[in-house]
Protein backbone atom coordinates (compact mmCIF):
# COMPACT_ATOMS: atom_id res chain seq x y z
CA UNK A 1 0.00 0.00 0.00
CA UNK A 2 1.15 3.48 -1.21
CA UNK A 3 1.53 6.31 1.94
CA UNK A 4 2.60 9.82 1.25
CA UNK A 5 3.10 11.31 4.97
CA UNK A 6 3.58 15.40 4.80
CA UNK A 7 4.81 16.58 8.00
CA UNK A 8 6.34 20.16 9.21
CA UNK A 9 3.24 22.53 8.56
CA UNK A 10 2.18 25.25 11.05
CA UNK A 11 1.91 28.83 11.69
CA UNK A 12 4.53 31.44 11.01
CA UNK A 13 4.68 35.44 10.92
CA UNK A 14 5.30 36.71 7.38
CA UNK A 15 8.79 36.78 6.75
CA UNK A 16 9.49 33.12 8.46
CA UNK A 17 10.63 29.78 7.47
CA UNK A 18 9.12 26.03 7.26
CA UNK A 19 10.78 23.09 5.92
CA UNK A 20 8.14 20.29 5.10
CA UNK A 21 8.48 16.85 4.36
CA UNK A 22 6.85 13.63 2.71
CA UNK A 23 8.10 10.36 3.51
CA UNK A 24 6.98 7.42 0.96
CA UNK A 25 5.89 4.14 2.18
CA UNK A 26 4.95 0.68 0.21
CA UNK A 27 7.56 -1.42 -0.62
CA UNK A 28 7.35 -1.51 -4.23
CA UNK A 29 6.95 2.61 -4.37
CA UNK A 30 10.18 2.26 -2.18
CA UNK A 31 11.99 0.73 -4.62
CA UNK A 32 11.03 3.26 -7.83
CA UNK A 33 11.41 6.15 -5.87
CA UNK A 34 14.43 6.98 -6.71
CA UNK A 35 13.51 7.76 -10.49
CA UNK A 36 10.08 8.94 -9.98
CA UNK A 37 9.40 12.90 -10.39
CA UNK A 38 7.70 13.71 -7.17
CA UNK A 39 6.11 17.12 -6.31
CA UNK A 40 4.32 19.75 -3.69
CA UNK A 41 0.75 21.62 -4.45
CA UNK A 42 -0.76 23.71 -2.30
CA UNK A 43 -4.85 24.97 -2.16
CA UNK A 44 -6.44 27.61 -0.52
CA UNK A 45 -9.32 28.34 0.92
CA UNK A 46 -11.91 28.96 -2.25
CA UNK A 47 -9.35 28.41 -4.56
CA UNK A 48 -8.08 25.49 -7.34
CA UNK A 49 -5.40 22.93 -6.02
CA UNK A 50 -1.85 24.43 -7.57
CA UNK A 51 1.89 22.99 -8.39
CA UNK A 52 4.35 24.58 -6.53
CA UNK A 53 7.17 22.84 -7.56
CA UNK A 54 8.32 19.77 -8.83
CA UNK A 55 11.58 17.59 -9.04
CA UNK A 56 12.81 14.37 -11.16
CA UNK A 57 14.38 11.80 -10.16
CA UNK A 58 17.27 12.91 -11.77
CA UNK A 59 16.84 16.59 -9.69
CA UNK A 60 16.01 18.36 -12.28
CA UNK A 61 13.48 21.30 -10.48
CA UNK A 62 10.88 23.73 -11.77
CA UNK A 63 8.38 25.98 -9.56
CA UNK A 64 5.33 27.82 -9.84
CA UNK A 65 6.34 31.67 -10.34
CA UNK A 66 4.99 33.11 -7.54
CA UNK A 67 7.45 30.83 -5.08
CA UNK A 68 10.80 30.86 -7.16
CA UNK A 69 13.74 32.29 -4.88
CA UNK A 70 12.22 31.38 -2.21
CA UNK A 71 10.95 28.20 -1.85
CA UNK A 72 13.73 24.88 -2.69
CA UNK A 73 12.44 21.39 -3.43
CA UNK A 74 14.55 18.70 -2.32
CA UNK A 75 14.87 14.85 -1.94
CA UNK A 76 16.97 12.16 -0.31
CA UNK A 77 16.26 9.03 -2.17
CA UNK A 78 17.87 7.10 0.45
CA UNK A 79 15.69 8.07 3.07
CA UNK A 80 12.65 8.18 0.34
CA UNK A 81 11.53 11.66 1.52
CA UNK A 82 11.04 14.45 -0.44
CA UNK A 83 11.21 18.29 1.33
CA UNK A 84 10.41 21.85 0.55
CA UNK A 85 11.93 24.69 2.28
CA UNK A 86 9.75 27.57 2.39
CA UNK A 87 11.85 31.06 3.28
CA UNK A 88 10.19 34.63 3.35
CA UNK A 89 6.78 33.50 3.76
CA UNK A 90 4.14 35.67 3.29
CA UNK A 91 0.17 35.46 4.27
CA UNK A 92 -0.67 34.76 0.32
CA UNK A 93 1.26 31.38 0.53
CA UNK A 94 -1.40 29.95 3.42
CA UNK A 95 -2.67 26.61 2.20
CA UNK A 96 -3.30 23.13 2.61
CA UNK A 97 0.03 21.70 1.44
CA UNK A 98 0.29 18.37 -0.51
CA UNK A 99 2.79 15.76 -1.57
CA UNK A 100 1.93 14.40 -4.76
CA UNK A 101 3.85 11.42 -6.80
CA UNK A 102 3.41 12.11 -10.64
CA UNK A 103 3.73 8.82 -12.25
CA UNK A 104 1.42 7.23 -9.62
CA UNK A 105 -0.94 10.16 -8.93
CA UNK A 106 0.05 9.39 -5.28
CA UNK A 107 -1.07 11.94 -2.59
CA UNK A 108 -0.79 12.59 0.84
CA UNK A 109 -3.20 13.71 3.21
CA UNK A 110 -1.97 17.48 3.13
CA UNK A 111 -0.47 20.00 6.14
CA UNK A 112 -1.79 23.20 6.52
CA UNK A 113 0.43 25.98 6.56
CA UNK A 114 -0.76 29.55 7.88
CA UNK A 115 1.40 32.68 7.65
CA UNK A 116 0.31 35.84 9.13
CA UNK A 117 0.85 39.20 8.64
Amino acid sequence: QVQLVESGGGSVQAGGSLRLSCAVSGSLFRSIFNINTMAWYRQARGKQRELVARITGGGSRNYADSVKDRFTISRDNAKKTVYLQMNSLQPEDTAVYYCNNVEGNYWGQGTQVTVSS
